[in-house]
């Protein structure tokens, strides 16, 4: 009986690795797409779009390994909480991934044009959806149930740059038309980030209902625009 009990925990510990290795892995796609826009880095730009199979690949592990341990050792509570979570958590990954990606392959594009706008919006916008999705993935790997929650009350500077930069890349359109395909460039790698940190969002919600079993309220408080930011520190190593 402790040999069964001892490989069950083995296997709850080698999921939960699963998903920060694959939580790693999007943390760097969304810090490097973030870089290469920044720094109009085409050649960056193009490796995380190469970048992407891995996390597809992982999560089709997570979710193969999450049907085993539902079927052969049915758990019940919070360890079914868990494995359910963790299921919920590689997909949010994978479409974080597919949003990098996605920010990457526009990067290449607006690479070559000039820059509309400011660059601290999206260098901020970035850095916010980065926090969260690192604290989102700390949160699961540490059953840290309060980390999720500040996460999830973090999303609202998110969105509230996400509007400020869309209405002043309506601005440039309607100063110029000839800064139509450019502006739209932007527009939607903004909408790309925004996705990630709602995404980052869905993990720390779903960390919260695996540790105390309880769904957090819809109506998200505001939280603190002015809030410090880190310091944006480049690609990842």
């Amino acid at each position: 009986m402790d040999h069964i009990v001892k490989s069950y925990e083995e296997e709850l510990r080698r999921l939960r690795e699963l998903i920060a290795r694959m939580g790693g892995l999007a943390e760097r796609q969304v810090a490097d797409c973030a870089y290469a826009l920044v720094r109009r880095d085409a050649e960056m730009a193009g490796e995380v779009v190469g970048r992407d199979a891995p996390i597809d690949a992982l999560e089709r592990e997570v979710d193969s390994f999450c049907v085993r341990l539902l079927a052969l050792r049915q758990p019940m509570a919070s360890d079914l909480r868990f494995i359910v979570a963790a299921l919920k958590i590689s997909q949010d990954i994978e479409r974080i991934g597919d949003y990098a990606r996605n920010v990457a392959k526009r990067a290449i594009i607006v690479s070559g044009q000039p820059f509309m706008g400011g660059v601290n919006g999206f260098q901020w916008l970035a850095q916010l959806v980065q926090r969260n999705l690192k604290d989102s993935i700390d949160a699961f790997v540490r059953d840290d149930a309060d980390l999720a929650e500040r996460v999830w009350a973090a999303d609202a500077p998110v969105d509230d740059i996400y509007t400020g930069i869309f209405r002043e890349m309506l601005t440039h359109m309607m100063e110029d038309p000839r800064n139509i395909t450019a502006c739209t460039h932007m527009l939607f790698i903004a909408k790309n980030f925004e996705r990630i940190g709602d995404h980052a969002t869905n993990i720390a919600e779903t960390v919260h209902y695996a540790v105390r079993g309880a769904v957090l309220p819809e109506d998200r408080p505001k939280a603190d625009i002015s809030a410090e930011v880190p310091p944006y520190l480049g690609p990842t190593a």
